[in-house]
């Protein structure tokens, strides 16, 4: 954007040159990391901006600099291949994020700039994620281009975006410029200012680009200009913008044969040099250029450039990007493979779906095995980045393909993977049919490949809540697994197994799932990592083993550096739960609105947020509940399984309850199939919520229920809320209180639910103790704690009091009769609320604020 500056620099770019410089200062100053996000539209100069300010600071390391490739498929962790100083990070996204954090600490001041996001492949985005979280922590300044046009709601980047908060991070944009400031760079060269801003809308590439022309009237569109622009230069250096047009994003020199034809396009400003090559100045001259080309000339162009890069060790994405385009078959198959092995292991599985797609697409004529292979491949890449319906498709036809010649061997491998992919897509008979024909093929044939079969019928077995089978057949697995030493086999079934086991009310699962997790971790299985954290919470939320919660925010954390976006939805969906379940209402709507936000369709995921702002409405009789759990209840339609429907009916009816309204109809269907699968836990919630209302129970003398249901249920219900609480459940110790006939109990679960802010909970409670006669009924808590500021509980206003006489968490939790963990919640609720950081700063506002009670 050399041409936009005019006498006094870049035009109205000032203010956000500024800003580029105040970070950079920051960083130095402070020796804590920026993180600037720069946006505009394409065109819009942010590559000028950023330029300009690399050639005003003064770095003490060189600025490294990369940018993301424009192709379909773009190469993993593409901008960070064209920085020198990290030639000698290589693998998974999270190992280079590591990596360049190790070097900045150890060498701080580095100014690291990442272009063009909005063609950022899945990898490079993990990395910027990793970076932007720590940031704060890391001596760097890191800037970040991309279009903002270009990132609507469903884009990855989109998602990072909104994710990327904190002082560290700082956004800026670059507007189009003014009419003023296009009408001073017309008289500059003696056009028409107000005729070229109306041309041009103020885009910086537009107004260059005409005003490269020689004269005339400004043209229609851009692309006029830049094509009229490069017809004045001669057929040589015509043929090199041809030939550079089609090699995205830039031109290595070995391919480029025309040299006398590359200095005049240099000389012109059509190309610039960068690291490496030469490239266009601006991505959209290149398009315009490419784009007009016959198609016989584009034809013979990525012929040549493929043949150019075949001689050389070039990149497996690019080979295969133009051998596509060259339409070479053989070229394709053997080097979109590779291109997509490279991709999975650095964790940009979608990119590895699609070259393994662009693959088949060449793969008509390959024999049978080979293109079921591939087949096998893809669906894997398409399971992990949550693209279910490709990963079944592609499987369902590979298992014809296996069919076809008949390799038994492979299709039964092959129909015990596709049970998984169907139960994720939500197909749960189709997903046990096709585990019970992969072991009808592979039980007459011993081997890993029965083991694995196994393991997946235990898995379907798990999901459904079938007992007896999910032990049966993942014990089978396990003994099979441990005789051939496959760790994938015993690290899935000592998962299935843990998971069975802890959902029954048995504690010695959790010793099954951590070894399942430590093995995983050993042999570097990352799915199965994720999938022992989200196992963990759904167990642990299930019966309330909260002693286990610090699963949650480990497991979020390790998802995230993992690149396993959709496993930490699942793991941040339970920790919801676990909020709501410790009576941090603000934390689990958090949590719940982030996943429904996020998550997408996925019916699981949207059921467990749902059922947690639902009672959270419910619970504190703010808003109306039910929109929310009719929205729920619909995704409930047609499920078969527990974990699916539990959450919905548990939900409905203590809304229900809490309404005055029957809870029959809300727990009848669940009832009966929590009957079937001998679900203690759900059937102790389901009978309490049905004792609450008053309505008729159901006969349970054949099910061992669970604690604290077991004692509830038999009528002990201080021993059951003497449970709770060791829980660290509060609401449930209300909630089993305020079933008893004596009014002290009443009266504690009174108590207990006015402090967690339950109202419609306490006027239940309230009017069960007017109908015993009882007068003297406390209306909540006091005045000031109502009218609180800062909407602190009341218990947590009792907290923050003994915080400001300097107490520590394990004193208060003495003084409160609370567990420690249970004041560290509340703290950290406050600190939040507050708005600070430190108990010092939360005593300080309590006295400004005047929150705290008088002694």
């Amino acid at each position: 954007m050399g041409e936009l500056s005019a006498r006094n620099g870049l035009l109205e770019r000032s203010v956000q040159l500024a800003a580029l410089h105040q970070a950079h200062a920051s960083v130095a100053a402070t020796r804590s990391g920026v993180l600037v996000l720069l946006g505009g539209e394409a065109g819009g100069g942010k590559t000028a901006l950023v330029r300009q300010f690399r050639a005003e600071a003064r770095a003490s390391r060189p600025v490294l600099w990369g940018a993301c490739d424009p192709l379909y498929t773009p190469r993993p962790l593409g901008p960070f291949l064209e920085m020198d100083e990290l030639t000698d990070f290589a693998g998974k996204s999270y190992e280079l994020a590591a990596g360049i954090i190790r070097d900045v600490r150890e060498r701080p001041g580095l100014i690291l700039v990442l272009e063009d996001l909005h063609w950022a492949d899945e990898a490079t985005l993990d990395v910027l994620s990793l970076l932007g979280r720590r940031i704060g922590t890391i001596p760097a300044l890191v800037i970040a281009t991309y279009r903002s046009d270009e990132v609507d709601r469903g884009h990855p980047l989109r998602r990072l975006l909104g994710e990327l908060q904190g002082a560290a991070i700082r956004r800026l944009s670059v507007e189009p410029l003014s009419a003023a400031a296009v009408g001073e760079l017309a008289a500059e060269h003696g056009r028409d200012g107000p005729a070229l801003h109306r041309a041009t809308c103020g885009n910086p590439f537009f107004v260059t680009e005409v005003l490269a022309r020689d004269g005339g009237e400004v043209p229609l569109t851009v692309r006029d200009a830049v094509l009229a622009r490069a017809a004045r230069l001669s057929p040589a250096a015509g043929a090199v913008l041809d030939v550079v047009s089609i090699i995205p994003p830039y031109a290595e020199m070995h391919v480029i044969v025309e040299e006398d034809g590359l200095d005049e396009a240099l000389r012109a400003g059509m190309l610039v040099s960068v690291p490496g090559g030469v490239a266009f100045r601006h991505e959209l001259a290149r398009l315009t250029v490419e784009e007009s080309l016959a198609p016989h000339r584009r034809l013979e162009l990525h012929r040549r450039v493929l043949a150019a890069l075949l001689e050389k060790t070039a990149d497996p994405s690019r080979i295969a990007h133009h051998a596509e385009a060259a339409g070479d078959a053989a070229v394709v198959l053997d080097w979109a493979p590779r291109a997509a092995e490279q991709a999975a292991a650095s964790g940009a599985h979608r990119e590895a779906a699609a070259q393994y797609a662009r693959a088949l697409r060449f793969a008509s004529d390959l024999a049978p095995k080979d293109r079921a292979d591939l087949l096998e491949r893809r669906s894997y890449e398409c399971y992990l980045t949550e693209q279910t319906p490709d990963s079944i498709a592609a499987l369902r036809e590979a298992i014809r393909e296996r069919r076809r010649i008949g390799d038994q061997r492979g299709e039964g491998v092959a129909l015990s993977n596709l049970s998984r992919r169907l139960w994720c897509g939500g197909f749960p008979d189709d997903a046990a049919e096709a585990g019970r024909e992969a072991l009808r093929l592979l039980e007459s044939m011993p081997g890993r490949e029965l083991a694995v079969a196994y393991t997946n019928q235990a898995a379907v077995a798990l999901n459904i809540e079938e007992y007896a089978d999910a032990i049966e057949l993942g014990t089978r697995a396990l003994r099979l697994g441990e005789e051939y030493d496959d760790a994938e086999v015993v690290v899935h079934s000592l998962n299935n197994l843990g998971t069975m086991m802890m959902l029954n009310g048995e504690p010695e699962g959790i010793g099954k799932l951590e070894r399942s997790l430590a093995t995983a971790e050993r042999e570097g299985l990352e799915e199965h990592i994720g999938r022992a954290y989200i196992h963990a919470g759904w167990a642990m939320t299930r019966v309330r083993s909260y002693h286990l919660a610090s699963w949650l925010d480990r497991g979020v954390t390790v998802c995230d550096d993992l690149g396993l976006d959709g496993w930490k939805h699942y793991v941040l969906a339970h920790r919801a739960r676990y909020h709501l379940d410790m009576g941090d209402w603000e934390a689990a709507a958090a949590d719940a609105e982030w996943i429904l936000a996020n998550c997408g369709p996925v019916p699981l995921l949207r059921i467990i947020a749902l059922s947690v702002v639902g009672l959270i409405a419910a619970r504190r009789g703010d808003t109306d509940p039910w929109p929310v759990l009719d929205e729920m209840r619909a995704l409930t339609v047609g499920r078969t399984e527990l974990q699916y429907l539990a959450p919905a009916a548990t939900a409905r009816a203590e809304a229900a309850w809490l309404a005055g309204l029957p809870v029959e109809p809300e727990i009848a269907a669940t009832w009966e199939l929590a009957e079937r699968r001998r679900s203690a836990w759900v059937l102790g919630e389901l009978a309490w919520l049905r004792r609450l209302a008053g309505e008729p129970g159901k006969d349970l003398h054949k099910i061992t229920l669970l604690e604290p249901y077991a004692v509830q249920l038999a009528g002990d219900v201080n021993a059951a809320a003497e449970r709770w609480r060791k829980r660290d459940c509060s609401y449930d110790a209300a909630l089993a209180l305020a079933g008893s006939p004596d009014v002290a109990d009443l009266r504690a679960s009174l108590a207990e639910f006015q402090r967690l802010g339950a109202r419609p909970a306490a006027a239940v409670v309230t009017r069960r103790l007017r109908s015993r006669g009882v007068r003297d009924i406390p209306r909540g808590p006091q005045r000031w704690t109502r009218g609180n500021p800062a909407e602190l509980t009341r218990r947590e206003v009792e907290v923050l009091t003994l915080v400001q006489q300097g107490l520590s968490n394990v004193e208060i939790a003495e003084r409160l009769f609370l567990s420690t963990k249970t004041v560290h919640h509340h703290v950290s609720a406050i600190l939040r609320k507050l708005g600070v950081s430190r108990r010092g700063q939360a005593a300080a506002e309590a006295t400004r604020l005047g929150l705290t009670s008088p002694n």
